[in-house]
């Protein structure tokens, strides 16, 4: 496989972090430490682009915010889309909300699945991370590698708070909807916005089916990068929460 460099790197240096982690954890956690590892790790990277995320966050309630005024631009240019688009920029640009603040978490958590892909997928960070088990099933392994005992405990259980947490970001993202009258800040009556509606909410889901063809070790990864997601929605998307816009 031929390897870019930077991927490589990245690659290198993320299986020398959870190595390190992984020795550390050790006398604590026996043989899951290198799942603890990839925990704690995951988490760290999470902190790491926090204040993104908390950009995301203000930059919802702006669009949130702006909504009404919306709904009149697009109720008064319905005849003219050149001079909506143009209008809207404008009200975003006045009020300081960039309709795209929301999708650098993302990019930026991109690359970093990529690497954890790569690392326990290939065994590229060397390590020998991928013979590494959890609960007797090693963290390389595909839930279509084949069935037994342990391979059914430990991927149902990481599946079933996968599906849970999915569920409950599913409903949460629905009532936030209903309640402001926004998708992700957008009015929910301006074009395509029906079906962004129809959208959002099976987002979440997407999630369980790449959980059934990557191995262990990413499904450990999505889960605790889902439920530190989940966290997040709740303290950081709660409507009392009115500080954050005025800071």
């Amino acid at each position: 496989m031929l390897a870019f460099s930077p991927v490589h790197d990245a690659v290198a240096a993320a299986g020398a972090a959870v190595t390190w982690l992984s020795d550390a954890l050790a006398p604590l956690t026996g043989g899951a430490a290198t799942a603890a590892a990839i925990v704690l790790f995951t988490i760290a990277v999470r902190l790491l682009i926090s204040p993104l995320t908390l950009a995301q966050v203000r930059g919802e309630r702006r669009r949130a915010a702006l909504a009404p005024e919306v709904r009149q631009l697009q109720q008064r240019y319905a005849d003219d889309p050149a001079r909506l688009q143009s209008e809207l920029f404008g009200l975003y640009r006045r009020a300081g909300a960039n309709p795209v603040a929301g999708c650098l978490p993302a990019l930026l958590q991109a690359p970093f699945f990529l690497v954890m892909y790569r690392l326990f997928a290939t065994g590229e960070g060397g390590g020998g991370l991928l013979d590494e088990r959890l609960g007797g099933v090693p963290l390389g392994w595909h839930l279509g590698d084949g069935f037994s005992g342990p391979v059914v405990l430990v991927f149902g259980l990481l599946l079933a708070a996968l599906t849970g947490l999915a569920w409950f970001s599913s409903r949460r993202a629905k009532r936030a909807a209903a309640s402001t009258g926004t998708v992700a800040g957008t009015p929910i009556e301006g074009p395509g916005a029906a079906t962004l509606g129809r959208l959002i909410p099976l987002l979440p889901y997407v999630t369980v089916l790449v959980a059934l063809v990557v191995p262990l070790a990413a499904v450990i990864y999505l889960v605790t990068t889902t439920a530190w997601t989940a966290l997040e929605q709740v303290a950081l998307r709660r409507p009392q929460r009115d500080s954050i816009d005025k800071r």
